[in-house]
């Protein structure tokens, strides 16, 4: 095993959340080949993935619709489809345009995409059944168009793993210092997520940070970076808030935004264990393990036995050997 791909392990293990789902396209892609989908080519094996996203929903169509997306991935298309084809909306559609694979799907989604031109989850379903046509540039276009139209998904991060699979997938999310609310055990996701809404609509810095943390999860970054923007407004003095605030910039087409903004904590804020300890957590992303190890060493070093400090001593237990030298 490749030390980059133990490090992905220990990365995918410690940050859990990061990833909405797998995608099998990423290793398909053509080095340096351009299909214009004009010839006669045979499709790739398999099926596209489906990466439905539903977020906390448990009303009764999410729950069809993940059972649906289930009956997909273990190839029972056609039970897959009859579910998807109880409703109407976008998720629905896409869902039974893959599920009519290889017959119509390509169609199906090019009239989704005329439909909802602004619609993320349509325009990477589009791309990866463009991929499984063998249209890799094509495919590629798409997943660039996702970005810009809609930023603020869980798509945008599925593209984003697309179109950049050299890094690590998904994005870092950003580890309060801090403890959650107690109440917070107690209650369902939705009802979470509620809770979290309401709190960072007064003016407490760390009320913000944590609603933004869950928004990172549910794969909304646009909206999780303005909650960490606005509690860094709030609070400039606090460590926490500024670097909520630059993790939340981070990106994959221009990583340096976030660097950018976190390096120079270091001097502003020499002995917080959380700038040290996010630096580190960058760093994994990008593949550069010497320097996060050393990065983490520091966040242990500046406070031992705080949650910051444990969660660092965790990540270089399991980086142990691991290096890119």
């Amino acid at each position: 095993m490749s030390p980059r791909t133990r490090v992905f392990l220990v990365v995918s293990s410690l940050a859990a959340g990061v990833a909405i789902a797998t995608i099998g396209g990423t290793l398909l892609l053509s080095r340096g080949q351009s299909a214009s989908g004009t010839e006669p080519v045979a499709l790739r094996a398999g099926r596209p993935p489906l990466v439905l996203d539903l977020g906390v929903r448990t009303d009764r169509e999410a729950t069809v619709l993940r059972r649906a997306a289930v009956l997909y991935r273990r190839g029972r298309q056609r039970e897959a489809r009859t579910d998807f084809e109880r409703y109407d909306s976008v998720e629905a559609q896409v869902g039974a345009a893959l599920a009519r694979w290889p017959q119509g799907s390509l169609a199906a989604l090019e009239g989704l995409a005329r439909a909802h031109p602004r619609s993320g989850l349509v325009r990477l379903h589009l791309g990866l059944v463009l991929l499984w046509s063998r249209r890799d540039t094509d495919a590629l276009a798409q997943w660039r168009v996702v970005g810009r139209v809609d930023p603020d998904s869980p798509a945008a991060i599925e593209a984003e793993n697309l179109l950049h699979p050299s890094y690590f997938r998904g994005r870092p999310v950003f580890v309060p210092g801090f403890p959650a609310p107690a109440a917070l055990g107690r209650l369902s996701p939705a009802q979470e997520l509620a809770f979290l809404a309401r709190r960072a609509r007064g003016r407490d810095p760390h009320a913000k940070l944590l609603y933004g943390v869950a928004l990172q999860r549910l794969g909304r970054p646009v909206s999780a970076e303005r909650e960490f923007r606005a509690a860094a407004t709030l609070s400039p003095h606090d460590p926490e808030a500024r670097v909520a605030a630059a993790v939340g910039l981070f990106d994959k087409s221009q990583p340096a935004r976030a660097f950018s903004r976190l390096g120079p904590l270091v001097n502003v804020f020499p002995h917080a264990a959380t700038v040290r300890f996010h630096l580190g957590l960058l760093l994994l992303w990008l593949g550069r393990v010497d320097e996060a190890k050393r990065q983490l060493r520091l966040a242990r070093a500046d406070a031992p036995r705080s949650t910051l400090g444990l969660e660092a001593n965790r990540f270089l237990k399991r980086l142990e050997g691991i290096g890119t030298k």
